[in-house]
């Protein structure tokens, strides 16, 4: 399949508009814990809206909120802005699976900077959020 090359309308629109990426799960296996953390810190500083088709385990999930506290600053980067809910599957998952405390990170994550983007309601099947220009 062909590459698809920015236009000098693009770039344009890009100043004017919200980035939003959508990350494959199949990418994201691939990835380190620290790599995945890196690649989500990275867009998300960049202005980007990032959702993860599969989201984060319960310990990458903590390990980004560490990261990302570290590396708020008052005259930049303000920090992120995360939500996550449950796939089906994650909801049905057997007893055994439950009672050993097992979390599914079949999920779908959306994540981006604190400054840009407000979540205005979620429940189980529905994350609505507000996203602003900087």
């Amino acid at each position: 399949m062909p590459e698809a090359k920015p236009t000098n309308n693009d770039s344009a629109s890009a100043d004017e508009g919200v980035q939003i990426d959508l990350i494959s799960g199949a990418r994201m296996d691939g990835l380190a814990s620290m790599e995945k953390i890196r690649l989500i810190l990275d867009s998300v500083r960049d202005g980007k809206i990032v959702i993860l088709e599969e989201g984060l385990s319960p310990e990458e999930e903590s390990r980004l909120i560490e990261v990302t506290m570290s590396e708020i600053n008052p005259d930049g980067f303000t920090g992120l802005e995360i939500e996550t809910y449950p796939s089906t599957q994650a909801a049905t998952k057997g007893l055994l699976d439950r009672i050993m405390g097992r979390e599914s990170t079949k999920k779908l994550t959306v994540i981006g900077p604190a400054n840009q983007i407000k979540t205005l309601h979620k429940d189980e099947t529905l994350i609505s959020a507000l996203v602003s220009r900087k």
